[in-house]
């Protein structure tokens, strides 16, 4: 089997989790940016292709909107297929280090706070479903 053609396979399907779930993907910096800055709040999912990414993050991700209260905007960056938009994106993560899988909220294009990776490895996806619903719970609106 070709590993590349099998690294491949399998982010496109991590790109397809999050994108199905309803996240908007962000592929170059620019993107990053227009999408950043929007007023309100944003939840960046920061994807890999580890297994707490697919076994915890990407279904947490998913579940979790489906909740009274969420943010405005859904957005996702790939570390270590999208570099560039990764790093654009860590720019706005001011005082966390990278981390991947992660997800971080911004409001009005500042950070509030992140779920790192030692938030995630370990956990069941549920634990952080309730995870990020008490972010949301704190710092967005009922929808």
């Amino acid at each position: 089997m070709d590993f590349n053609l099998f690294m491949k396979d399998v982010v496109d399907a991590a790109r397809k989790d999050i994108t199905e779930a309803g996240y908007d993907e962000l592929t170059t910096p620019e993107e990053v940016d227009q999408a950043l800055q929007k007023d309100g709040t944003t939840l960046v999912m920061i994807n890999s292709t580890c297994g707490c990414a697919g076994g915890v993050a990407r279904p947490a991700a998913a579940n979790a909107i489906h909740y009274d209260k969420r943010p405005d905007n859904l957005v996702t960056v790939f570390a270590g297929q999208d570099p560039e938009a990764t790093e654009k994106a860590r720019e706005y993560f001011e005082g966390f280090p990278p981390s991947s899988p992660s997800f971080a909220l911004l409001k009005d294009g500042k950070i509030v706070t992140m779920l790192e990776r030692h938030d995630i490895e370990g956990f069941s996806a549920m634990d952080v479903v309730g995870k990020l619903q008490d972010v949301f719970e704190k710092h967005c609106e009922e929808v």
